[in-house]
Order: C-alpha cells, then structure tokens, then sequence
C-alpha cells in the first residue's frame, strides 16, 4: 500500500511554510521551494499618497476620499492568493495526497476562499493558530491532534 503524503501549510498574513509528512510516526520535513515570505508595510506607507478629493453628494463642501479597502489587507490576500495557487500545483503534481493547515485566524479564512473545489475536498484537517514562528517541536505537538506524525 502506498504511503500517503501529507501537506502542512503553516501560514499568517505575511509568511508560510510548508511541510511533508510521508507517514505515521515518520516527522515532518520542510520543503524549501514552497518557504514564502512578503514584506509586509504599514498601510500609511503602502498609501502614502494624499487621497483624493471629492465634492459632498449635497452641498458644497468637499472632502477627502476613503480607499474602498485597506492597503495591507490587499497585499495580504494577494499572497494568499499565490499562495493557494502554488498549493493547487502542488496537488496537480502529485506532490502531496491530502493537506493540513495550519494558520492565524484570518489567514485561515482567506485561504479558505482561495482554495479551489478540489484543494478543499483534500483538506485533512485545520488548526486555527499562528504557529510560523513555532520550531519542529512545538509544531509536531499541535500537529498531534489531527496528524500522526
């Protein structure tokens, strides 16, 4: 019988690893080509630009234009975007059979809209954390509780 790969993204807004386990009692390993990082900026300097000017719907006054969404949280979504794009490749290539996510709360959301019908159907399991600075140690813990590793 053969073995079944599994997948652990480990993810926040701004970072994501991802690891292999190949079977119980077998560990975890980190896949160096999936290691994303983004350099995640304050929204005032993402938007440092004055905005906008505009006239009151009724009345003359004027004010300054809101951006219809947060700069930040658009850069976020952008990489969890990629993100799950290279996960769906992943799964394309055989590379993994079923996925463990492991992720802050928000992200975990994100991802979850990101996700394709067919990355879903293999979710194995979710933790809703933000463990991208845990070690091996303390991942393999939490990991206990939906995965034997």
């Amino acid at each position: 019988m053969k073995p079944v790969k599994t997948c652990i993204l480990v993810a926040d807004g701004a970072h994501a690893r991802v690891y292999l386990n190949s079977g119980p009692n077998q560990g975890i390993t980190e896949v160096e080509r999936f290691a994303r990082d983004i350099d995640l900026k304050a929204s005032r300097d993402i938007d440092a630009d004055r905005p906008g000017r505009t006239f009151d719907s009724g009345g003359e006054g004027r004010h300054a234009m809101e951006p219809p969404t947060d700069a930040k949280r658009h850069v976020k979504q952008e990489f969890h975007r990629e993100l799950a794009a290279d996960i769906e490749a992943a799964l394309k290539a055989g590379k993994f059979d079923r996925l463990v996510i492991v992720a802050a709360p928000a992200t975990l959301g994100d991802l979850r809209q990101e996700f394709s019908k067919t990355v879903t159907d293999k979710i194995h399991g979710e933790i809703s954390k933000n463990l991208i600075k845990a070690d091996e140690q303390e991942l393999l813990g939490q990991l206990g509780t939906v995965l034997a590793v």
